[in-house]
């Protein structure tokens, strides 16, 4: 059974940090891109950044650009996100995601073939 188990979310102030997890588990994850979306109340989830397997390439949404960096172990099967200089607009529930094969760079949810369920994180001014 595939799994993706976020980890790393919370409460947090304006301008801090927090390092998010995935820990992917269940088949291998050789080759597959792995990405964050996020979630805020009353909004569609939307794309945050993914990485490819092999060569590391990255690829961000411009409102995170410059503030959040996405990388990986392949060898323990995790991803993480680190978020930095978090902005109430932040908070939302982040999702992990891999995504098997496609188009570079996957940025719209159709592209991933499994999910997690989600770490929140919230940001008060």
């Amino acid at each position: 059974q595939v799994q993706l188990v976020e980890s790393g979310g919370g409460l947090v102030q304006a301008g801090g940090s927090l390092r998010l997890s995935c820990a992917a588990s269940g088949r291998t994850f050789i080759g597959f891109r792995m990405g964050w979306f996020r979630q805020a109340p009353g909004k569609e989830r939307e794309f945050v950044a993914v990485i490819r397997y092999s060569t590391l390439s990255t690829y961000y949404a411009d409102s995170v650009k410059g503030r959040f960096t996405i990388s990986r172990d392949n060898a323990e099967n995790t991803v993480t996100l680190q978020v930095a200089g978090l902005k109430p607009e932040d908070t939302a529930t982040y999702y992990c995601a891999a995504q098997s094969r496609g188009s570079w760079p996957p940025t719209e949810e159709w592209q991933y073939d499994y999910w997690g369920q989600g770490t929140q994180v919230t940001v008060s001014s």
